[in-house]
């Protein structure tokens, strides 16, 4: 159905004024880091680029309390990084079985993994609270890693069993003719074939380790500990109030990995979100 002209003119209109209440939050954000605190309350009027930008809220947030904000940095960088490449070994090898072999139980398994996708992050917190106690990892990096590998986990099983069943299965019958064994099949075979899938199963197993805040809180004690969100949740505002240019700016520098990872990957995140879901 051909659109006339002004129905393109009102679906664009709404698309542009949609993108703009998408956006705006994030401009508001950048504008408020380059602002001083006294500048952050203004009433008298609205400034969206700031009239005296400036860089103390990033110099601040750096150097208090000697770099703490560059611990925390660091200690989400390690657990996320770590918590997407434990995630991917343990997805893949699920998903590798569930796209390949027959199994009892398999499709109840599978179901399983999807009906936990259904129940929200607090249900697991007490669980695994006493879990991680009970095997002496409560209050450390590991500890949360496990914790986040245990969330992610259903997603990224479902993503890669899906990208590795557009693989046709006659080539794992040509490695096994070539004398490679299953795991051979596996890892020279369907691993590289599915590179964008895996990529975006460690992009958000990553983006679920580094913006997570529940079990950061709840696991792991002493400010040196802490994650990027507890840390500035705990640094930059109580119940009295809120420093918002500390918290634009370590918005911001929060934000940034998480796009450099975007950017490099994103011509492998695409194909995997899309061809995840076609079956060959």
């Amino acid at each position: 159905m051909k659109l006339s002209t002004l129905d393109k003119f009102v679906t664009h209109l709404l698309l542009s004024i949609a993108a703009l209440v998408a956006v705006f939050p994030i401009i508001w954000v950048v504008s408020t880091s380059f602002k001083e605190r006294n500048d952050v309350f203004q009433t008298d009027r609205i400034e969206v680029i700031p009239s005296k930008p400036t860089l103390s809220a990033y110099r601040d947030v750096l150097t208090m309390d000697n770099g703490i904000f560059r611990r925390w940095f660091l200690n989400s960088l390690t657990v996320a990084s770590i918590t997407a490449l434990f995630g991917v070994i343990l997805a893949a090898g699920a998903a590798y079985a569930f796209s390949r072999f027959e199994f009892r139980g398999k499709r109840g398994m599978m179901f399983f993994f999807l009906v936990t996708q259904m129940f929200p992050g607090a249900v697991l917190l007490v669980p695994l609270y006493f879990l991680l106690q009970r095997v002496g990892l409560l209050g450390s990096f590991p500890g949360l890693v496990v914790a986040y590998s245990t969330v992610g986990l259903p997603f990224g099983v479902w993503m890669l069993k899906g990208y590795f069943d557009t693989v046709p299965k006659s080539l794992d019958e040509a490695g096994i003719v070539d004398g490679l064994s299953l795991f051979g099949v596996f890892w020279r075979v369907i691993l590289p074939l599915s590179l964008p899938g895996v990529a975006v199963t460690a992009f958000f197993a990553f983006l679920t380790a580094w913006n997570e805040y529940m079990f950061a809180l709840a696991f792991m004690t002493g400010e040196e500990n802490y994650l990027l969100p507890v840390g500035m949740a705990a640094k930059f505002g109580d119940q009295y109030q809120t420093l918002w240019h500390y918290m634009a700016a370590g918005s911001v520098i929060t934000t940034v990995p998480v796009l450099l990872v975007f950017v490099f990957a994103q011509r492998y995140l695409v194909s995997g979100l899309t061809q995840g879901g076609v079956k060959e």
